[in-house]
């Protein structure tokens, strides 16, 4: 378990990630803490938006493009599934 979230939800976001963006990394390769962007997973904003749909319509929450915190959330794959388990409506 990582913090409070159990393994299996953060498993649950880094499937969801790798199908979504047809992304060709296995989910053992992916730490939790490592950045998204450019040397973690080397997402951009294309990948970002798209992600950020697929959570909003899975888990009810809205990722708004202008949100302040949203290099935060994004941070990481530890920080966005913190933030989908803190926001989830479903």
């Amino acid at each position: 378990m990582l913090g409070t979230i159990p393994q299996d939800f953060y498993n649950e976001i880094a499937e969801l990630m790798i199908e979504s963006l047809n992304l060709e990394v296995k989910l053992a390769d992916i730490d939790p803490d490592a950045p998204l962007y450019n040397e973690g997973l080397g997402l951009d904003s294309i990948d970002v938006l798209e992600i950020a749909l697929v959570v909003s319509k899975r888990y009810g929450l809205q990722l708004r493009a202008d949100d302040a915190n949203n290099q935060h959330i994004f941070g990481s794959l530890r920080n966005l599934a913190d933030h989908i388990a803190a926001q989830r409506t479903r």
